[in-house]
C-alpha cells in the first residue's frame, strides 16, 4: 500500500475487531457446552433473562441485553415457536406486555444451566481466573465510558 492511501492508517489491530474475535470464540466454547441442552448462548441469554416470574417488557430486555428491537424479536421468535417464552398483558399497563418463561421455558433453563457453569469453568481453566476477573472488569468500565 501507498502511504497516502487511507487504508495504510488502518490499525490491523483495531478494538472493534479484537472485541468481535473474542466474542465469537467465547461463543463457541459456551454453545458447544449448551448444544446438548438444545440451545445456544443468545437463546440461554434470553431465558436467563426472562427468568423472574414479573417478565420484562420488550423495551426492558432489549435494553438489558443492548440490543435493537428488530434483532430481539427476530431472536426470540424460535423460542416463542418452542412453547419456552410467551407474552401476556402488562398488570399495571394493558397497552404494553411483558415477555416472560413458561414452564415449558423454565424446565429448558433448569436443564441449561449446569452446561452453562461447564462453560464458565472451561473459560476460567483455559484463561485463568485473574484473567477472566480483569476482563470482567475491563468491559464494565468499557460500557459505563460509551453508554
Amino acid at each position: 500500500m501507498h502511504a497516502s492511501d487511507p487504508a495504510s492508517a488502518i490499525d490491523p489491530r483495531c478494538t472493534c475487531l479484537l472485541l468481535r474475535q473474542a466474542a465469537r470464540v467465547v461463543t463457541q466454547l459456551y454453545d458447544k457446552h449448551l448444544r446438548p441442552a438444545g440451545l445456544r448462548t443468545s437463546q440461554f441469554s434470553l431465558l436467563a433473562n426472562l427468568r423472574h416470574d414479573a417478565g420484562l417488557s420488550m423495551g426492558e430486555l432489549a435494553a438489558r441485553l443492548t440490543m435493537d428491537r428488530t434483532t430481539l424479536t427476530r431472536n426470540l421468535r424460535p423460542l416463542t415457536d418452542a412453547g419456552w417464552i410467551a407474552s401476556r398483558p402488562d398488570p399495571d399497563d394493558r397497552r404494553r406486555t411483558r415477555l416472560a418463561l413458561t414452564p415449558a421455558g423454565r424446565a429448558v433453563l433448569r436443564a441449561a444451566v449446569p452446561r452453562w457453569r461447564e462453560a464458565q469453568r472451561a473459560l476460567r481453566e483455559r484463561v485463568g481466573d485473574r484473567a477472566v476477573l480483569a476482563l470482567h472488569a475491563s468491559i464494565d468500565d468499557t460500557l459505563e465510558h460509551l453508554e
